[in-house]
């Protein structure tokens, strides 16, 4: 449903679109979204309390760093991988002995469409 949605979505949006299938209470649509984050799957963007598919491909190790642009004029999003960035980070932490347990890195602005 996330993936074709086009969308992020929230968890009362999963739920409202799957009511007409039997699911009633929004206790299992986060239950089951834990369950996808927890296997990276989705990804949670905080910005808007909303879910999206990860789009990295399978076999390939899943960076640490996610980031994702969010156009604010149509809403969509654009996850992305920059070594560089994720190597800034973890050189950061390391050297301030802070110990990384999860990133996401949000960017809004407009997409080419939009500007």
């Amino acid at each position: 449903m996330l993936e074709s949605s086009g969308q992020p979505l929230s968890a009362y949006s999963i739920l409202d679109r799957l009511r007409s299938h039997g699911l009633k209470a929004p206790l299992q649509v986060y239950r089951a979204l834990d369950k996808l984050l927890e296997h990276g799957r989705v990804h949670r963007l905080e910005s808007m309390n909303a879910f999206v598919c990860c789009h990295s491909r399978h076999g390939q190790i899943h960076p640490r760093i996610t980031a994702f642009e969010i156009c604010e004029a149509c809403g969509k999003v654009d996850e992305f991988h920059d070594p560089k960035v994720e190597d800034a980070l973890v050189k950061h932490a390391r050297r301030s002995g802070f110990k990384i347990r999860a990133t996401t890195i949000e960017v809004h602005g407009l997409c080419a469409d939009c500007h």
